[in-house]
């Protein structure tokens, strides 16, 4: 395969074309316990990763927000709450399987009225230029096939004056973590994935892709590349996981 037409997909090199189709497996297999997983995998952590990320983004309501990779709703159902009956939330995600979830899941708690729901890829977004506020995605930029088509894609969608938050696993910087952290991603979650999901590879997948995945400062500059300025990170469990944010002018 010629190397410009190949994209990781964890350690594995695929062609670009069939890193969605692969990615999409992953997230249809899991889909069902992925909530379960999230709070084994994280004790419990990723709420305050995603508080975090919620506090930075400074909604008010009547705000539109796009909520890419959304997958089964926990920011956008804080942030329906946030914008109010005046606002709009976008649930988006490539994933059928987590779409669907994400919407029975808002459906339960009673937050239809002012979200929708749309199956997109981040790299090509099916919104008019300069639409929302807020763009937000967690966790899941480092499954994109093209990231810098991705940021540009958020960039244009967003007023001017707004702002993307981006919620992704990164790399530790405090001394000592990263063996620990190496070890419990290779031997815990994919052992995990087993006992819970009977799919021990898809999790795999998910510490590999988080190896493959830009360092703090990497993303930040594709975040200026793309246009965004005032460009940041916040580091969180030792740098375990980072938040970008930045602005468009």
């Amino acid at each position: 395969m010629d190397k410009q037409d190949t994209t990781d997909f964890g350690y594995q090199q695929v062609r670009a074309e069939e890193k969605a189709r692969k990615v999409a497996a992953v997230f249809h297999s899991v889909a069902d316990r992925y909530d379960v997983m999230n709070d084994l995998m994280s004790l419990g952590v990723h709420r305050l990763w995603k508080r975090y990320t919620i506090e930075l983004a400074g909604v008010r309501r009547g705000q539109p927000v796009l909520d890419l990779a959304g997958g089964t709703g926990d920011l956008a159902g804080r942030f329906a709450r946030m914008v109010g009956p005046e606002g709009e939330v976008v649930l988006a995600d490539i994933n059928a399987s987590m779409l669907r979830n994400g919407r029975e899941r808002m459906l339960d708690k009673g937050l239809a009225g002012n979200l929708r729901f749309a199956q997109v890829n981040a790299e090509c977004l099916p919104f008019p230029d300069n639409h929302f506020d807020l763009v937000t995605i967690a966790f899941g930029l480092r499954n994109v096939t093209d990231k810098a088509a991705a940021l540009r894609s958020m960039y244009r969608v967003l007023k001017p004056g707004g702002r993307l938050l981006v919620l992704e696993f990164s790399r530790p910087v405090v001394p000592g973590l990263k063996p620990i952290y190496d070890l419990y991603s290779f031997t815990a979650l994919p052992l995990m994935g087993k006992l819970v999901t009977g799919d021990a590879a898809s999790y795999r997948y998910l510490a590999e892709s988080i190896r493959m995945h830009p360092d703090q400062s990497t993303l930040k500059s594709m975040m200026e590349e793309a246009g965004f300025e005032r460009t940041e990170f916040y580091n969180l469990s030792g740098g375990i996981v980072a938040v970008h944010r930045g602005y468009k002018f």
